[in-house]
C-alpha cells in the first residue's frame, strides 16, 4: 500500500511539466515527515526530501527573515521552529486547497513552485573599482529553493496584521500561484527577479 500526504493524498498522479525541476523535486512522501536534517551534510541532498516537508521546514522561520513584503521586513510571523505547528498549518492548507479546486493539493504545490521558479537572475561582478550586474540562469535547486522561500514568505506576509490564520493564507497563496496570478506573491517576485535579470543582459 502506497504512501499518503497526510493520509489523505497520494503523489502517483502528480505530473512535473518543468523538467528542469523535476530531478530535484521528490514526491514519494516518508512515513514521518520528519527527517532530522539527515541529508545536511550530503551534496545535493535537499533532492532527496519530500517537497511537502521542505515546505513545511521553510514555515519554520521567525524573525526578519520570515518574510519580505516589497522589502520590508515581517517580523514574529512564522512556526519558530515548531515543527509540529509548521505540519498542521500545512495539513489544514492542503484540505482548504482540495475542498476549492477539488484537485489534488500535492500537484496545486507543484503547479506552484513551477510558476514561482525564477529561470534568471543577476549577479554581481566586481572588475577592478567597478561593481555591474549580469544575468544568469539560475541552476534548478536553487530555482526551486526561491520558490519555496517565496511561497512561504507570501503567505506570512499576507497574515501579517490580518485576521485571516496563517492555513488560509498559504492556502490562497498556492492557488494563486498555481494559477499564476499576480496576487501571489512568489509569482510578483519571480517576475520582479526575471525582469531585473532582462535589463541585465
Amino acid at each position: 500500500m502506497a504512501l499518503k500526504y497526510f493520509d489523505e493524498w497520494v503523489s502517483e498522479d502528480v505530473e512535473i511539466k518543468d523538467f528542469g525541476l523535476k530531478q530535484y523535486i521528490r514526491l514519494e512522501p516518508t512515513l514521518v515527515l520528519h527527517g532530522g536534517g539527515k541529508h545536511a551534510s550530503k551534496q545535493f541532498g535537499k533532492a532527496e526530501v519530500p517537497i511537502v516537508e521542505r515546505l513545511i521546514s521553510k514555515l519554520m522561520r521567525s524573525g526578519p527573515g520570515a518574510g519580505k513584503l516589497r522589502g520590508k521586513a515581517i517580523r514574529g510571523a512564522g512556526a519558530c521552529g515548531k515543527k509540529h505547528k509548521a505540519y498542521n498549518i500545512v495539513r489544514k492548507s492542503f484540505k482548504k486547497i482540495a475542498e476549492r479546486t477539488k484537485e489534488n493539493p500535492i500537484q496545486t504545490l507543484i503547479n506552484a513552485v513551477q510558476n514561482s521558479a525564477p529561470r534568471e537572475e543577476t549577479t554581481r561582478i566586481r572588475y577592478g573599482g567597478i561593481t555591474y550586474y549580469v544575468a544568469v540562469d539560475s541552476a534548478p535547486q536553487r530555482r526551486l529553493d526561491i520558490a519555496l522561500k517565496n511561497l512561504a514568505a507570501g503567505a506570512f506576509a499576507t497574515s501579517f496584521s490580518n485576521k485571516k490564520p496563517m492555513e488560509e493564507c498559504l492556502a490562497e497563496e498556492l492557488i494563486f500561484a498555481a494559477n499564476n496570478d499576480m496576487k501571489s506573491f512568489a509569482v510578483a517576485r519571480k517576475e520582479e527577479i526575471e525582469r531585473i535579470a532582462r535589463g541585465a543582459r
